[in-house]
């Protein structure tokens, strides 16, 4: 008797097929460590908390029109946790070549598709590498369930061991599935009637509001397709599959909230402003003539809410696609640029707009979507991402973590994912660039920080006067 069969989600199965071999759909993460682990309490660790998630035990079936998540009757630890070593000096750059072509490589779809690896002769405590499918989850979520691994003290307690796998639930006939699906219908549309006549009540301008949404919503579903393609620089290329990769020493958070606050806005508008200085440092060193229009980035938007636990896995998020006026070459307008493009963006439905064309697509067939979604690729020339991660130090397996990365995929013809992620008290910054394109990751990340310098340097030393506090 064959493993029992669950349906993949319409969006999951979207982030299925976008895998491709130029740019496979991998969550890729390093964790650097303070001092070595033990191998049998990493696993005890993993088996307790990192698969009571089901889905890590399950593989995928894909039968072109449709695709399931299946239970792995051979599951076995062995096959995903690896213990290895680096070669030659066992240094920062080995450990980015390494983490460079496991970002290049597939994971192996007759398995659970994801991979760990332990690399035990790195710096003073070593570093896992971590890869998970983009269909398990999205990224936001699976840096939450790898951080749960993670501890507030070194010594934690460790419970007993979940069980491997859970009771089969009594199967109901197609009568009872039938009805349960029309008495569910039924009371959705009920309870939906009766907010819409309570909110009528307590509120007569409601169905006004209503219709003011609706046409917002349309609007930017009209906007997104009017959007012009990105322009032809040296960051749009045909793409090789072999990545690069590499992450820069963390700035302090104090120092990036101290310039936020100078400038009179956020944390993330200081760091999309210093992303920004970074990509113009490029350009001027390649002698490339900057774009007069910006360049886009693919901007991943959580609509999961972050103050409720993750009891179950999939991708729940939008893309909103942030324009960096690369152009705009004074530090302190260039912020202010940023600024006004992040607020107008806030307002807007951008981020629900592209989940639900993620679920349209995900429910079409192969042809249209790959068509659509190359469609949304030449609308952005990177992703990037920014996760706020924990305030306190973490230790894994009585390990601390000193610093983690990750990156998430890039779709279609992007070659470039970027990351921020804020980690007791620091914010660390990583890239991924295809080979073809030609960006030396490293030179990136040192831009990144003579940026942020810049712009620090120009926010607390006035420059900007109190017309410009008060309109911010």
């Amino acid at each position: 008797m064959s493993p029992k069969k669950t349906p993949m989600s319409a969006v999951d199965r979207a982030w299925l097929h976008m895998d491709t071999p130029q740019n496979p759909m991998m969550i890729c993460g390093v964790w650097t460590l303070e001092s070595p682990l033990s191998m049998n309490r990493l696993r005890h660790t993993i088996e307790e908390r990192f698969l009571r998630f089901n889905r890590f035990r399950q593989r995928v079936i894909d039968t072109g029109d449709r695709a399931y998540w299946q239970d792995d009757p051979l599951f076995d630890l062995d096959n995903h946790l690896h213990r290895i070593a680096l070669p030659g000096k066992a240094d920062k750059a080995e450990l980015q070549k390494l983490v460079s072509d496991m970002n290049s490589t597939s994971l192996d779809f007759r398995q659970p598709l994801w991979q760990m690896h332990y690399i035990d002769n790195y710096g003073p405590g070593g570093a896992l590498l971590l890869r998970i499918h983009h269909c398990i989850a999205d990224g936001i979520s699976l840096v939450r369930v790898m951080l749960s691994l993670t501890d507030k003290t070194p010594e934690p307690r460790l419970g007993r061991m979940a069980p491997q796998h859970r009771s089969k639930p009594r199967q109901k006939s197609a009568i009872q599935t039938f009805l349960h699906r029309a008495v569910d219908n039924a009371q959705a549309a009920t309870q939906q009637a009766s907010l819409l006549i309570r909110s009528v009540r307590e509120e007569p301008t409601y169905p006004l509001k209503l219709a003011s949404t609706a046409s917002a919503v349309a609007l930017d579903v009209l906007k997104l397709g009017l959007i012009p393609g990105e322009p032809k620089t040296g960051l749009k290329e045909p793409l090789s599959g072999r990545k690069q990769v590499a992450w820069a020493d963390p700035l302090d958070l104090s120092e990036v909230k101290a310039c936020a606050k100078a400038l009179g806005g956020t944390v993330n508008d200081a760091l999309l402003c210093t992303v920004t200085g970074a990509l113009q440092r490029h350009f001027s060193a390649h002698k490339e003539a900057v774009p007069d229009c910006g360049i886009r980035v693919a901007v991943p938007f959580n609509l999961r809410p972050l103050d409720q636990p993750i009891e179950t896995l999939g991708n729940k998020f939008g893309l909103v696609l942030v324009t960096l006026p690369v152009e705009v070459m004074d530090p302190l307008m260039c912020f202010r640029q940023v600024q006004d493009n992040m607020n107008r963006l806030k307002q807007s439905y951008q981020a629900q707009v592209t989940y639900s064309l993620l679920d349209l697509f995900g429910r079409g067939p192969d042809v249209i979507e790959r068509r659509a979604l190359d469609l949304l690729s030449n609308k952005a020339s990177a992703v990037l991402t920014n996760v706020p991660g924990p305030k306190e130090p973490l230790y894994l397996a009585g390990s601390k973590l000193a610093q983690p990365m990750f990156w998430v995929p890039q779709s279609g013809n992007i070659g470039i994912g970027m990351s921020i992620l804020s980690y007791a008290g620091t914010v660390q910054f990583g890239i991924t660039v295809d080979k073809a394109i030609h960006a030396d990751p490293n030179a990136v990340m040192k831009y990144f920080r003579e940026s942020f310098k810049a712009l620090s340097h120009a926010a607390l030393a006035g420059r900007h006067g109190p017309s410009e506090r008060k309109a911010s």
